[in-house]
């Protein structure tokens, strides 16, 4: 049990803070189904760093590399979501179009660079950065097995970044305006908001939180990065859709989503799913599978930013 807890929260934390990112953005009306490329582009130059890092003369400790890492992925994130907020708000483009143009552009620019700079697409590095037990919580019976033995600091930025994102839209004049300007931003213009403002610090904050989330989820599943995050990106929008894009529903649905991709990544790590001998390629559509079976099921009683999507015209009634 404590096996199948630890690798769900693995799965679990980039999922969460990625779709947090969607959330962000989709709350201000701005579409983004970009987070995918998003991830790509923040793991590829926040793994880099860690990498030259790691094989600096003097290397830093490892959870502050660990932490610059994180940092530059979300900033390279948030500056590549810069494109499609410019895109969609001052050139009134499909914000559909703007975003996967990102996804395509992200893989072919990292397997580019990458062979370019290293003559290799693969960046390897050491994975070194999970943590044996945390002082004191690493005792609590049960609780300190599943949360603070053998697990990452990104669990806790993750914690963070949850409690943040709902404050900041619940309980703050910011996220106010934020959910005004995605349900109704010609009334929000009215009140004095600026719309245009709004949006680009939120798509901005997106990014960033793809971002972070893309170089976790390398750092924490993998010792090399090969220019793809998995369709992490693509899932995390599941998990927005499936958390009616509130947070404590995507909390939930990011467990969901965890626990039957950590079945489809590390069965044969977990003995009764070993035993049932079943094809590999079974155990790894399973996470897909319920993305659809989700979608589905959960599509009518959506509840999305009514203003999402549109192109907003100040003075357009």
């Amino acid at each position: 049990m404590t096996l199948i807890v630890q690798l769900t929260l693995v799965s679990l934390v980039p999922l969460l803070i990625v779709a947090l990112g969607g959330l962000m953005s989709e709350k201000s009306g701005v579409t983004n189904i970009a987070l995918e490329g998003l991830m790509l582009l923040g793991a590829f130059v926040g793994v880099w760093v860690i990498r030259d890092l790691q094989n600096a003369t003097n290397p830093l400790p490892m959870q502050l590399i660990y932490l610059i890492g994180i940092i530059v992925g979300g900033l390279v994130g948030g500056l590549f979501a810069m494109t499609h907020a410019i895109a969609s708000i001052k050139f009134n483009a499909d914000q559909t179009i703007s975003a996967t143009a990102i996804n395509l552009f992200a893989p072919a620019f990292a397997i580019y660079t990458a062979r370019s700079l290293q003559g290799a697409q693969q960046i390897r590095f050491s994975a070194a950065f999970r943590i044996d037990k945390v002082p004191f919580l690493g005792d609590i019976p049960i609780i300190g097995e599943w949360f603070f033995q053998k697990t990452y600091i990104s669990l806790f930025i993750a914690a963070g970044i949850l409690a943040f994102v709902w404050i900041l839209l619940y309980k703050t004049k910011s996220g106010l305006r934020i959910r005004a300007v995605g349900e109704n931003p010609q009334a929000a213009d009215a009140q004095g908001i600026n719309i245009y403002k709004i949006r680009y610090l939120s798509v901005f904050a997106s990014g960033i939180l793809a971002g972070i989330g893309g170089v976790i989820f390398v750092v924490t599943t993998s010792a090399s990065f090969d220019a793809t995050v998995a369709g992490m990106g693509f899932l995390a929008i599941a998990v927005l859709i499936f958390g009616n894009w509130h947070p404590g529903r995507i909390l939930l649905s990011a467990i969901v989503f965890g626990f039957f991709r950590t079945i489809a990544s590390a069965y044969s790590a977990i003995g009764f799913l070993r035993d049932l001998d079943l094809d590999t390629e079974i155990y790894q559509m399973i996470p897909f599978v319920i993305t659809l079976i989700v979608l589905a099921i959960t599509s009518r009683n959506s509840r999305a930013p009514k203003a999402i999507g549109q192109i907003y015209e100040m003075g357009k009634r």
